[in-house]
């Protein structure tokens, strides 16, 4: 009886085990099921939120009503063939030549006596600015005067005396000392006449009044000096600038200056009237970098008549023109820039109204281009993908298509 009953409870144990082990790997099983579920669906969700996004990217159309299209001001054109130059832009500055500008200082210091002008007064060369007054001016007409009576007398003496050696009456030295005093004589008065000839001070009579006198025609810029001033030697008193001459000194690059030479056409503008374009022509490039820039000056010619009222230091914009050609162009507003990408858009073929809409929509289609040269307004495009050479492109209002496709938001022209 007890080895029955003991091989019944041994035959029991190990049943117990097999059931517990059963309901174990069902247990790993269901949890199994249970987290991929989870997971799936969790992508589903996942796909689902990024499918809206990669719509939005790939959109390329918009659409509007009949009456959006009027209000906007919707306009279409066809691609043109122009001529559009190549252009390298620059900045710079009006000058003049240093032969057509003049600071006029004086040799003599003295005491301003009188001043003639104002600045902004037109004058011809030779005109007197102004004099001062200096007392050491009379000593040196003094001296003239004095060395052209001595040189009267040494004259007869030197005849007289000449005549005498060739007799053989007078010792030939005595000639000699006459001589040589005449030729003293007459180097210190050439010497006291052209000191008054570089003050501008007559030879004749007795002045101490010396003229300030303009070297060269054109307009008084800045008078550095007042009536009853010193004025010192060295030390600029008026300037003078003849504006007939102006040219412009453009600052370019490095890199940009291969494609500049002499004789190019040029178009700038002022820096505060930039709706006046002036043209000029290259006429000097610099062989040497200005400063540490790393830009070269480049010399442009403006005509006499394009130059009135313009002066030395005025800041300019300008237009470097390098070659002309024939290229499809469009107005520059018809392009505009999405991204990293330019596009313009293309109206489509009418469609139908669909039966729950009351107005007519108009479809438009971004297409992709590759801007060029910018000239006169219109821009050179080259297309991605060939089009319809009757296209109706947007030529008015692609800037507002562009904020309208991209839902309001910010965009780039």
């Amino acid at each position: 009886m007890k080895y029955i009953l003991k091989n019944f409870t041994t035959k029991f144990t190990k049943v117990s085990q097999s059931l517990e082990s059963l309901v174990f790997l069902c247990s790993l099983r269901f949890s199994f099921v249970f987290f991929a579920v989870i997971i799936l669906n969790s992508c589903n969700e996942k796909k689902v939120e990024e499918t809206p996004e990669e719509e939005e990217t790939e959109k390329t159309e918009t659409v509007l009503t009949a009456s959006q299209y009027i209000t906007i001001g919707i306009e279409t054109g066809l691609v043109e063939n122009r001529n559009l130059n190549k252009i390298i832009k620059a900045n710079g500055y009006t000058t003049v030549p240093p032969q057509n500008s003049a600071e006029i200082s004086t040799l003599i210091g003295g005491t301003v006596k009188d001043i003639f002008v104002l600045e902004g007064t037109y004058v011809n060369k030779g005109k007197v600015l102004a004099t001062i007054q200096n007392l050491e001016v009379i000593e040196m007409q003094e001296d003239y005067h004095s060395a052209l009576a001595n040189i009267e007398y040494l004259q007869l003496e030197y005849n007289r005396q000449k005549t005498l050696s060739d007799e053989n009456v007078n010792p030939r030295k005595v000639f000699q000392e006459v001589k040589s005093k005449l030729a003293a004589e007459r180097v210190r008065a050439q010497g006291a006449k052209s000191k008054l000839d570089a003050l501008h001070v007559s030879t004749k009579g007795s002045s101490s009044l010396v003229p300030i006198v303009a070297p060269i025609s054109g307009y008084v810029g800045k008078i550095s000096i007042a009536k009853g001033a010193y004025a010192q030697t060295g030390v600029s008193l008026f300037e003078v600038v003849d504006n007939t001459q102006m040219h412009l000194d453009l600052n370019v690059y490095e890199k940009d200056l291969g494609s500049i030479s002499v004789g190019q056409v040029i178009d700038f503008v002022l820096t505060n009237q930039s709706n006046k374009s002036i043209k000029g022509k290259i006429f000097g490039i610099n062989k040497s970098f200005s400063n540490e820039s790393k830009t070269v000056a480049v010399h442009a010619k403006i005509e006499s008549a394009d130059a009135k009222g313009l002066i030395p230091g005025m800041y300019v914009s300008a237009n470097i023109n390098i070659t002309n050609a024939t290229v499809p162009a469009l107005p520059k507003d018809a392009v505009v820039r999405n991204a990293d990408k330019y596009f313009v858009f293309v109206q489509e073929e009418k469609h139908e109204k669909p039966k729950e809409k009351h107005e007519e929509e108009i479809h438009f289609k971004t297409i992709e281009v590759i801007p060029g040269t910018t000239d006169l307004g219109f821009t050179e495009v080259k297309f991605i993908d060939e089009i319809p050479a009757d296209a109706k492109i947007v030529t008015e209002g692609a800037f507002y298509l562009l904020s309208t496709m991209k839902g309001g938001g910010e965009h780039e022209h």
